[in-house]
């Protein structure tokens, strides 16, 4: 704690647009909690602009930024400019954190366990002891094929699940089952996003899970839901709405008309940011103090 305390950190996000990020005000609130010293910056490069990526982590690298956080559209894009990944952005092939390591570029995923702590936290135990004994693998169906998408398949499968990917593009669905399969030994499948009534009509699975990874229902878009018109959401799931603004969307809105346990994605934003912290700074992020922050700005 002597060293981070004697310090001022400079952390920031590479993305675009980034105008509506919430995690200058999360990072803001846990240095200021934690005693730390330092700010956190917006770098907002647009995609025309590749040469301003290499010079921003060549800043990192030399010590200048002590840390970056990733979004979109640079979370696979970084990755030829890094030196190593942790096995976690290995298995995912996408980053969201990236320090400096003896003059290394590292790169890391905190978006895949940050789901899984704030599910955890929400249900009261670890997703890799929900299977009792006798009984088959749980089940989730994650609605999208992007980055968050990739992170939940891998954070579940990783867990012992048996994960199902619906997408509108086929193809990217199917390249990332494919990806995942080489690296975990969890069965993976994927449907199409148009397929969805097909599927239960001829498999009828129970899903234990339904993640809704696209952002659709995002604001100002709120009113817009990813589950097709007119189809039962599954009996018995627990629905999982990455979207946090608005903090109802209509997907959530649809589970609890159904009797249905439901959440959206702020804990999994401030988890992604509390172990991005903590891989910057070596200090336990202050969780209360971020969820207060972000709580009263949505």
């Amino acid at each position: 704690m002597g060293e981070a305390s004697s310090k001022f950190w400079q952390l920031g996000l590479l993305g675009y647009p980034l105008e509506h990020s919430l995690s200058p005000l999360l990072h803001t609130a846990a240095l200021h909690a934690a005693g730390l010293a330092g700010e956190y910056c917006l770098h907002a490069v647009p995609p025309d602009a590749p040469d301003d990526v290499g010079r921003l982590l060549d800043r990192v690298r030399e010590g200048e930024i002590d840390g970056l956080n990733v979004t979109i559209p640079y979370k696979q894009t970084v990755l030829p400019y890094l030196d190593e990944l942790t096995p976690v952005a290995t298995a995912i092939e996408a980053v969201n954190t990236i320090y400096a390591r003896r003059g290394y570029l590292v790169g890391d995923n905190t978006d895949a366990p940050g789901f899984l702590n704030d599910i955890a936290r929400i249900v009261g135990w670890p997703l890799s002891d929900l299977r009792p004994a006798g009984r088959e693998l749980p089940s989730a169906l994650i609605l999208g094929a992007g980055g968050s998408a990739r992170a939940v398949a891998y954070a579940l499968s990783y867990a012992g699940w048996h994960v199902w990917v619906a997408a509108r593009r086929l193809e990217q669905a199917r390249k990332l089952t494919a990806s995942l399969r080489q690296r975990i030994s969890t069965p993976i499948h994927h449907i199409t996003f148009i397929g969805l009534p097909v599927l239960f009509d001829a498999v009828a699975p129970r899903f234990d899970l339904l993640v809704n990874a696209t952002p659709v229902g995002m604001a100002p878009e709120g009113e817009t839901s990813p589950w097709p018109d007119k189809l039962e959401l599954p009996r018995g799931a627990f629905v999982y709405d990455l979207v946090y603004n608005p903090p109802e969307t209509a997907l959530l809105r649809a589970a609890r008309e159904a009797n249905l346990p439901a959440a959206n994605g702020l804990g999994m934003l401030v988890e992604q940011a509390a172990l991005s912290f903590e891989r910057w700074t070596g200090c336990v992020a202050p969780r209360a103090a971020t969820y207060r922050a972000v709580s009263l700005n949505i």
